[in-house]
């Protein structure tokens, strides 16, 4: 696990002024497309977090039809793998079990930091995995086409959606990755895909990046190059805000 400061943007300069905007957001866009992802801190109380997003595009639709949705830990949850419990989750992409495209970006800024151990968000550049298949291998998983499931916490809500898929697209001359730990289906002796799955995760384990939140922290991710996931923490006060961003 690392912790980098390679993508971290402090919104105020070594005088404590805050930046100008078009300064702060120049910079942003640079790391955001140098390093995929951006953990900008330092946050004034004044900061518009859904205006500064919106520039990026639209927003689009969170799995049960929040714009702005609020992340934090829901009652009868903890025993299955979801968003809005306490426990872990497994690496993965978003937007896979969704027809049509992903969203590009995914976003989080902290309301409520969590006390005591854990609750970081942890992000790993999945070009890294990538890197370690041939170009045929690639081509497999553009060519071939996947069932993707959905979560048990989602399916205790009625939201029970499958879709069907390549784990790897290119939409204007962008390449789109798709990834879950547990919900592709693997076909039996696709060692290809069933390899991605494995060695993302031991990736994942040996090299990603977490990030332990301050209040008003923003994290901006490309969630079609990023894989996320989360540590496991105990407060249930932990707080975030979420959007999807379309391309």
């Amino acid at each position: 696990m690392a912790r980098s400061p390679d993508s971290v943007l402090s919104c105020v300069d070594m005088n404590g002024t805050e930046l100008a905007d078009g300064v702060l957001r120049y910079a942003f866009r640079q790391l955001l497309g140098n390093n995929g992802f951006v953990h900008v801190v330092d946050v004034p109380e004044s900061f518009d977090h859904v205006a500064f997003l919106k520039e990026m595009g639209e927003f689009q639709p969170t799995p049960t039809g929040t714009v702005v949705g609020d992340v934090k830990p829901e009652r009868g949850m903890d025993d299955v793998n979801h968003g809005q419990n306490r426990g872990a989750l497994t690496p993965h992409t978003e937007g896979y079990e969704f027809q049509g495209t992903p969203p590009r970006y995914l976003a989080l800024w902290c309301v409520t930091p969590p006390a005591g151990q854990g609750g970081e968000t942890t992000i790993f550049d999945g070009h890294r995995i990538l890197a370690e298949f041939t170009e045929e291998e690639r081509s497999h998983l553009r060519d071939t086409v996947y069932r993707w499931g959905s979560t048990e916490g989602l399916a205790r809500h009625g939201v029970r959606p499958t879709a069907e898929h390549p784990v790897l697209e290119e939409r204007d001359g962008e390449v789109i990755l798709r990834f879950s730990t547990n919900y592709l289906a693997v076909p039996e002796g696709d060692d290809v895909a069933r390899r991605l799955v494995d060695r993302g995760n031991e990736l994942y384990a040996e090299r990603h990046i977490a990030v332990r939140y301050r209040r008003r922290d923003l994290l901006v991710w490309d969630n079609w190059r990023m894989l996320h996931s989360r540590n496991a923490f105990e407060d249930p006060e932990r707080h975030l805000k979420r959007v999807q961003i379309a391309a």
